[in-house]
């Protein structure tokens, strides 16, 4: 029998720090709720939206697959590793940590704000030597179809991380529906919905609302207006690092 986790857009911790807007759907900073802690090996999912020529000083960290999709503007990037960059609503940013990484971001705009998805994911191999990738994809790609964007294969489609998981990002028409096969055993998958209405399973979803299902093959997906999208993040249920 399938185990569920419901999480509603209102029910998030909220931090404003007047340059910065965030949603929690699991506990991150000031905000702590020992119920969500983590998905698997899902740990943070942060909607964040940051203000004109404001970011995120330099800062570190270590041992964590840390995600960043661009939703709106632009966002200016620079670490440790002498990477400079800039990611726009298309681009998929992915940082393995490891050994240990220094970074910051910041709204590149000053006229209009930034808004971006901020995800981390417990890695499966500790220690490894920092990395950066970035891509720019396609998004007429995920027109009723599901755009994967994230793998543990470096010559797969999108980027890769340390960890037996998949992303997606779906855009769809009203009405449609497909289906989503697991890709292996033991995991489960989070869906956050991004714009609009969507059923998983027949549990109806409204924006923002996030839910965690496992212990499936397959989940059926069935967009509930137009124009509605998706970000499914299929990883696994129980965290094993490898040394």
């Amino acid at each position: 029998m399938a185990n569920t986790v419901l999480h509603k857009a209102n029910s998030r911790g909220h931090a404003n720090h007047g340059w910065l807007d965030s949603q929690h759907t699991f506990s991150f900073a000031g905000y702590y709720d020992p119920l969500r802690i983590h998905f698997g090996a899902l740990r943070v999912l942060n909607d964040d939206q940051v203000s004109p020529g404001m970011g995120f000083g330099t800062h570190p960290h270590d041992n964590m697959e840390i995600i960043s999709i661009p939703l709106e503007g632009d966002l200016e990037h620079r670490d440790s590793m002498g990477n400079v960059a800039v990611i726009r609503h298309g681009d998929i940013q992915v940082m393995s940590a490891g050994t240990g990484i220094r970074h910051s971001e910041y709204n590149k705009n000053k006229d209009h704000l930034v808004k971006f998805l901020q995800i981390w994911v417990f890695p499966n191999k500790q220690n490894v030597i920092p990395r950066y990738g970035q891509l720019t994809l396609d998004i007429a790609d995920r027109h009723n179809k599901l755009q994967q964007i994230i793998s543990p294969n470096p010559n797969d489609a999108g980027v890769w991380i340390h960890q037996d998981a998949w992303f997606h990002l779906g855009k769809f028409d009203h009405k449609f529906t497909t289906e989503y096969s697991l890709k292996k055993e033991g995991n489960g998958v989070y869906a956050f919905v991004l714009k609009g209405n969507i059923s998983i399973n027949d549990q109806q979803l409204n924006e923002r609302d996030g839910f965690g299902i496992s212990d499936v093959d397959k989940i059926t997906i069935r967009s509930d207006s137009q124009d509605a999208e998706l970000l499914l993040m299929e990883v696994p249920m129980k965290i094993e690092n490898e040394k």
